[in-house]
C-alpha cells in the first residue's frame, strides 16, 4: 500500500471514529435515558419521586438519568471529551499501541470522579457513554489496521 492511500486510510478512519462515534453515543445514551430504571424527570428512582413520602427528589441521591439535565450539567465538556477519547483511542489502536487506551481511561476517569461521585446520573451517563464510544473507536482503529496491512 503506497505511503499516500494509508495515510488516506488512517484520516478516513479517524473521521468515521470522531464522527460516528459522536453519532452512536448520542443514541445510546438516548435509549438508555428511556429504560424503565432510568430515573424521573423529577429526580425520584419511580414514579413518586425519591421514595421518602415526600413525593420529591431525595436531595443526596437525585438523579434524572444517563441522558436527563443534571447529569449532562455534571459532565460538561463531554461531548468534546468523548470526541478527544475517540480520536486518541483509534490512532493508538492504528498505531497498535493497545497499551495506551488504559492511560486514556485513567486520564478520563480520574478526571471524572468529583462529579461522578455526587451525581449518579452522570456516573451512568459517564459509565454507557465511555463504554460506547471506546467499543466504536476500538472496531473502527481494528478495521482500519487490517486495511493497513492487508
Amino acid at each position: 500500500m503506497t505511503p499516500v492511500l494509508q495515510l488516506l486510510v488512517v484520516v478516513a478512519m479517524l473521521a468515521v471514529s470522531v464522527f460516528g462515534g459522536w453519532v452512536l453515543t448520542s443514541g445510546v445514551l438516548r435509549l438508555a435515558g428511556r429504560s424503565s430504571d432510568a430515573g424521573t424527570p423529577d429526580g425520584g428512582p419511580g414514579p413518586g419521586g425519591a421514595g421518602d413520602g415526600s413525593g420529591g427528589p431525595a436531595p443526596d441521591s437525585v438523579s434524572d438519568g444517563p441522558d436527563g439535565e443534571r447529569a449532562r450539567a455534571a459532565l460538561r465538556g463531554g461531548t468534546w471529551i468523548g470526541v478527544l477519547e475517540r480520536f486518541a483511542v483509534t490512532g493508538l489502536v492504528l498505531v497498535g499501541e493497545n497499551e495506551g487506551v488504559a492511560l486514556v481511561l485513567a486520564v478520563k476517569g480520574l478526571g471524572r470522579y468529583p462529579e461522578l461521585r455526587e451525581n449518579p446520573g452522570a456516573s451512568e451517563r459517564f459509565v454507557i457513554g465511555t463504554l460506547a464510544s471506546l467499543l466504536w473507536a476500538g472496531i473502527v482503529g481494528y478495521a482500519g489496521r487490517v486495511l493497513l496491512f492487508v
